[in-house]
């Protein structure tokens, strides 16, 4: 068995098929589950051909999830069980760290807005909660992904609004910043879930601050990117209309005051250096 997003298990038989039907979520998680179940899998078969094309089926199953490619391609270069548990304990410590490091951007009795689920962006208000007077929380379709965070931080006794996607430009007036994760932090911009662009573009408009919270592990140096697409089924059947359902977007950083990283507050240029520097 495979520890889910503390809330469930699954088998570890047809582990990427588990990625790829979004029973994992979060980029960071994805990347954390992963390289458990990989180090299982080199345990049992080594770091050869059966490990290396392992780790293709991961990767073909979640391509934009840049951590995943990150981890895998560290395991691979290092090829060491002593590595892969480094990297587990390093993301299973970074929320925490993101939470202490991001205390700044919070005024007393804050607003937020936020897009989708990301374990860093709640992780963040949760720690900061005392700060918080409220969140208004996306639905985010077509998976209604918004409905994890919403419940996350009721949990966590922060008061909740739950918005449709299509009234942000509606109740962002009311806020005083918009916070969301990433999945990727590319030089052109980052990617996230689709509708994050929309939210920039909003920000910008109504003057308020654009901060993503992303752990290094999402620095994806990568030449190009497949923007995941997802099933048409998730979103609507309806005879003889091509649906789309793209699973990303990607936001430019002159939309992002700053990212909130476990090294503190980094400006986009600041970002933009840490790619120029090559890890594997």
């Amino acid at each position: 068995m495979i520890y889910i997003q503390g809330r469930a298990t699954i088998s570890m038989a047809d582990f990427a098929s588990k990625l790829k039907e979004l029973k994992i979520q979060g980029a960071v998680n994805i990347a954390l589950q992963s390289l458990i179940y990989l180090k299982k899998y080199a345990k049992k078969h080594g770091f050869g051909s059966k490990f290396d094309a392992e780790c293709r089926r991961l990767m073909a199953a979640r391509p934009t999830a840049v951590p995943l490619y990150n981890v895998i391609g560290v395991s691979r270069k290092k090829k060491s069980i002593e590595e892969m548990e480094r990297m587990i304990k390093d993301i299973k410590k970074h929320q925490n760290i993101l939470g202490k490091k991001g205390r700044t951007i919070f005024r007393k009795k804050s607003v937020i807005m936020t897009h989708c689920h990301s374990h860093e962006a709640v992780a963040l208000m949760k720690i900061n909660k005392s700060r918080i007077k409220e969140v208004y929380v996306t639905e985010t379709r077509p998976r209604n992904q918004g409905l994890l965070t919403a419940n996350d931080l009721r949990k966590a006794g922060i008061r909740v609004n739950f918005i449709t996607d299509s009234s942000a430009d509606f109740y962002i007036k009311k806020t005083d910043m918009v916070i969301v994760g990433a999945d990727s932090l590319r030089k052109e911009g980052f990617i996230n879930k689709v509708g994050t662009l929309e939210l920039a573009v909003l920000s910008k408009e109504f003057g308020k601050r654009f901060y993503v919270v992303s752990s290094t592990l999402k620095l994806d140096r990568r030449p190009k990117i497949k923007i995941e697409m997802r099933k048409p089924s998730e979103v609507c059947r309806i005879r003889s209309v091509r649906v789309l359902n793209p699973a990303f977007d990607l936001t430019p950083w002159k939309y992002v005051m700053a990212v909130v990283t476990e090294n503190g507050m980094i400006k986009p240029s600041g970002i933009i250096k840490l790619l120029k520097k090559k890890v594997f």
